[in-house]
């Protein structure tokens, strides 16, 4: 993907951020900021430290040092204002995650509940910031359900009788129909079949695009950050090595593990 125009103020500033449990497990010193409608994508090989990142960047693990700021309010108001997110309680951490961000896993059942009907998934989230009548969560759901292409008719459907490719999809739905501003996702094509991950993507692609979502996305597969990415972040034994616009990156590597990491690919 291109890059895209960045404000003048972040939405999301990672500093110095560090989660050590052992020497080269998990992740030290990274810094970065994310702007409203930019797409980040971290690679980087299995035990890297990009999923323990996400989660201490999406306030669900608490770092050793470091800090993570947000801010909150629209960009171009005078209300607007740059909070830490470990300086919040965490009931306010948590409500962040149900209303402004989302969270989609790689395993989608770890993001929906399976004892709620696919309808219910996502009428929780519009709960969450207010909404009370049935009726119109009814009508949200079964419009986000044919926005994400599962038939309006699997609206009372637990999600457990869905396929692995439609319970994605849901889990998307749910994290999407409060209009948030972030996104975080972890390996979201990871598991599935191919011609089910293309059509994902392409969901993905369109909804990022349209929603103007910012989204940190942690992914193994190159041809999955080139697609989604603006920016691209490659980890290496919980070190950041190379940083840089995602075409940039991955066309003309400069860190020798980048260059190993595309030539890879390319060879396969």
């Amino acid at each position: 993907m291109n890059t895209v125009n960045n404000q003048e103020q972040p939405l999301l500033s990672v500093n110095n951020l560090t989660k050590l449990y052992a020497p080269g497990k998990g992740f030290s010193a990274v810094s970065f900021d994310l702007y409203p409608g930019e797409v980040l994508g971290i690679v980087g090989e299995s035990g890297s430290g990009k999923s323990t990142l996400l989660q201490a960047i999406s306030g669900r693990l608490q770092p050793d040092n470091g800090e993570v700021l947000y801010l909150r309010g629209d960009a171009d108001s005078q209300l607007a204002q740059v909070e830490d997110l470990y300086a919040m309680a965490e009931s306010q951490r948590r409500h962040l995650l149900r209303t402004e961000w989302g969270v989609v896993h790689q395993h989608p059942m770890d993001g929906l509940r399976g004892r709620v009907s696919a309808g219910g998934n996502i009428g929780e989230r519009l709960m969450a910031v207010g909404q009370s009548h049935y009726g119109e969560i009814r009508e949200q759901a079964e419009q986000w359900l044919g926005d994400v292409e599962i038939p309006a008719e699997r609206i009372d459907d637990m999600p457990t009788t869905f396929s692995g490719g439609m319970q994605q999809r849901l889990q998307i739905a749910r994290n999407l129909v409060t209009h948030p501003k972030l996104i975080f996702m972890d390996e979201p094509t990871g598991g599935l079949d191919v011609s089910v991950q293309a059509k994902l993507l392409d969901l993905l692609r369109r909804l990022v695009t349209e929603l103007e979502l910012a989204v940190v996305i942690v992914t193994h597969d190159l041809a999955v950050a080139r697609l989604l990415a603006h920016r691209l972040m490659v980890m290496k034994q919980s070190k950041v090595v190379e940083t840089g616009l995602t075409d940039q990156v991955l066309d003309d590597p400069q860190h020798p593990y980048t260059q190993l990491l595309v030539s890879s690919v390319l060879q396969n």
